[in-house]
């Protein structure tokens, strides 16, 4: 497909996605999941970039709101009312990410004496960090979209209260650590596991927020993440990236495009970093069998992993053509040219998810429809990669 036919295709998808799940027209309910929400956030930003369209970027402020509204407080029908973060009303409209964000999951989180059943914890509520994370990303980019740093301030926002409730101290050891899930308020891990690259992107992004927040004037120094910044780079100290988890291997090769973007900005210092990511992307990507996935029916298959990694693939194909344009200040590493080209080879399995998922045939298989709204979304992420990408 064109660049031009796959922008339109993404468009409509955006269009559909904010009808079904009431963002556009405003439903009553509108039905609000972190993850979708934060590609979508992106995807609207940049249909607006692309077109220069005002409705595409109130559409993406629009979903911000509905997103706070929805998911910084607490679930209708339970026990607890109002902000997640317990700020009065008023209060809690001027920082709705202090307390965090909801999941957005169907079921309540799991209560105190009830027993953890590992299938039902996923359709529970509470608070994944790598969920976090994403938002913090798309919270960023508005501000850098629309020159307003209130955006890039309620990032920051979230990655303090993140930080403060997802990283503790191990007992045995002496070192920090990371819970995957939390409850809604922060005050308990529902998953006291560690996700395998929740450290990674948790630095990256936290170096992005930190960097936006130095150019805004009005950022009070409550909001400084220079210490955050320092614990998470211990936690990731050493640690092993490599994975042939689809959606972990395109979640690296997008972390590596950040990496390089920050890189040029003068944000990080020296290539070690897109190094590192690189390097532990290519086993993943090139094991004997890596491809059979793609020949299986779509209702073995699950998009939104498959997309995620077409989604890093485009920001590998980025990734080249940004080095490329400043190749000064990458030709004292010959490593990162040699990675990328030996990374380049699987773009055409990028294609090929794109192309079988946009098959009208696949997407009535059970497994699509299952997980529409996410699916439709990083559909169109990988389609118009740009809203999500770029810095």
């Amino acid at each position: 497909m064109e660049r031009e036919e796959k922008f339109a295709l993404a468009a409509d998808i955006m269009e559909r996605f904010a009808e079904l799940t009431g963002l556009s027209p405003e439903g009553r309910s509108p039905k609000r999941y972190l993850w979708t929400d934060a590609y979508g956030v992106c995807n609207f930003l940049g249909l607006y970039l692309e077109t220069k369209d005002d409705r595409y970027r109130d559409l993406a402020l629009k979903l911000v709101d509905q997103v706070h509204n929805v998911l910084g407080r607490h679930r209708e029908g339970g026990e607890w009312t109002g902000w997640i973060s317990g700020l009065p009303d008023g209060e809690g409209r001027a920082h709705p990410t202090a307390g965090g964000l909801r999941i957005g999951k169907t079921l309540d989180e799991r209560g105190p004496t009830e027993p953890y059943d590992e299938r039902k914890e996923w359709e529970r509520d509470g608070q994944y960090y790598h969920y976090l994370t994403k938002w913090m990303h798309a919270l960023n980019r508005v501000s850098a979209v629309t020159a307003d740093f209130t955006y890039n301030r309620w990032a920051m926002e979230l990655a303090k209260a993140a930080h403060a409730g997802f990283v503790y101290t191990d007992e045995g050891t002496g070192l920090k650590r990371m819970y995957w899930k939390m409850s809604t308020d922060l005050s308990c891990p529902l998953v006291s596991s560690m996700g395998h690259h929740d450290p990674l992107d948790g630095l990256i992004t936290f170096i992005q927020l930190q960097a936006a927040g130095q150019q805004d004037p009005e950022r009070p120094q409550s909001l400084d993440l220079s210490e955050e910044i320092s614990e998470i780079a211990g936690i990731c100290e050493g640690r092993d990236w490599q994975t042939d988890d689809l959606l972990g291997l395109g979640g690296l090769l997008s972390d590596a495009s950040r990496a390089a973007q920050l890189f040029i900005k003068g944000v990080l210092d020296g290539c070690d970093t897109l190094r590192v990511i690189l390097d532990a992307s290519l086993p993943g990507l090139r094991y004997p069998g890596r491809e059979n996935f793609l020949h299986a029916p779509a209702r073995f298959r699950l998009a939104f992993r498959e997309l995620g990694l077409s989604i890093g693939l485009h920001a590998l194909e980025g990734l080249a053509e940004l080095i490329r344009q400043n190749r000064p200040v990458f030709e004292d590493d010959q490593d990162i040219a040699i990675l990328l080209k030996t990374l380049w080879k699987y773009l055409p399995i990028g294609e090929k998810i794109e192309l079988f998922w946009i098959d009208p045939e696949n997407q009535r298989s059970p497994s699509w429809k299952e997980h529409r709204d996410i699916n439709m979304v990083m559909l169109a992420t990988s389609l118009a990669p740009d809203g999500f990408l770029t810095l």
